[in-house]
């Protein structure tokens, strides 16, 4: 059975003259989702998240979202949530008024709605204190807040963790995995920092100049980056039948060569004489493992940019 996205690009392509700034970018996003879009600056994140709010047009190729195509989806629109790049916010004004203004924009007037969204995103203690006064942190969560305005059931958030301090990033990160818990709101979120996302995204997805380079779970993702022996022989078909004699149950074939073993960790002698006895050749046998920062400059071509 074939799996239901609430959000599904198809080959989206925009073009500014003759420069591509997404190149056929087919992304897949599920309900109860925190989707981490990963690219360097300039790598194309905050054109997706445009087109997908609303807020730009694909130059070829389209998109779904909650069932709807895109040229079809103007109900659903209301059910998304944006905050694209900075949060547009009156900064002599509280967090208060702020939402004030947008939910009278947008039609709410719910005694105590206010109240709810600071409570919300940890704000409910700011009083009478100006957003010019605010931290980085505090002013990224008042822009939270102010998508949150309409109950949306998507989020979509451009770079929300960008520059802020440990703490700011706590307290964001806190406030987005009670949303999507407690609220069962889906939320798209870019970065250029995969080692930050990572601590509370469920999937993602590598995008570079423009192109999707590939989409993952977490747990693939970990699995990409742990500690493991990588081993390389002359006939991985048969080595498996050895590592498996040896108790070994944690490994994962990558190709008609290379083999990955993610435990006994410190037996790569035992696994290599085992092997000669069967005549099976080994290419080579290694270490490995990658950080998180190391895997995506690998993916992306390391620090050449």
């Amino acid at each position: 059975m074939e799996k239901e996205w609430l959000l599904e690009t198809n080959q989206m392509t925009k073009q500014y003259g003759r420069h591509k700034a997404l190149d056929q970018v087919s992304l897949h996003v599920a309900q109860g989702d925190i989707y981490g879009l990963i690219g360097r600056n300039g790598a194309g994140k905050t054109t997706i998240l445009r087109i997908i709010s609303g807020l730009a047009h694909a130059t070829t190729g389209d998109y779904r979202i909650f069932g709807k195509a895109s040229g079809q989806a103007t109900l659903e629109r209301s059910r998304v949530g944006a905050l694209i790049e900075e949060p547009g916010v009156y900064p002599d004004m509280t967090a208060r008024q702020n939402l004030k203004v947008k939910c009278l924009a947008m039609g709410v007037r719910r005694e105590g709605y206010i109240e709810e969204l600071l409570e919300t995103v940890g704000l409910a203690d700011t009083g009478k204190k100006k957003v010019r006064n605010f931290s980085l942190g505090m002013r990224q969560r008042l822009g939270i807040a102010l998508a949150l305005v309409g109950d949306p059931d998507l989020l979509i958030l451009d770079e929300p963790i960008n520059g802020l301090d440990p703490q700011g990033f706590a307290e964001v990160r806190e406030t987005l995995m009670k949303l999507n818990k407690e609220r069962h709101i889906t939320i798209v979120i870019s970065s250029h920092i995969l080692d930050e996302l990572s601590k509370f995204a469920t999937n993602y997805g590598i995008i570079h100049n423009g192109t999707l380079l590939e989409e993952l779970t977490r747990e693939e993702l970990l699995q990409k980056c742990c500690e493991r022996i990588e081993l390389k022989t002359d006939d991985s078909g048969r080595a498996c039948t050895v590592i498996e004699a040896l108790g070994i149950q944690n490994y994962q074939v990558k190709d008609e060569y290379t083999i990955h073993i993610y435990e006994r960790l410190d037996d790569s002698g035992d696994i290599t004489m085992a092997l000669s006895k069967e005549g099976i050749k080994v290419l080579g046998i290694a270490l490995k493992s990658e950080s998180l920062e190391e895997y995506f400059l690998n993916l992306t071509g390391g620090g050449k940019e």
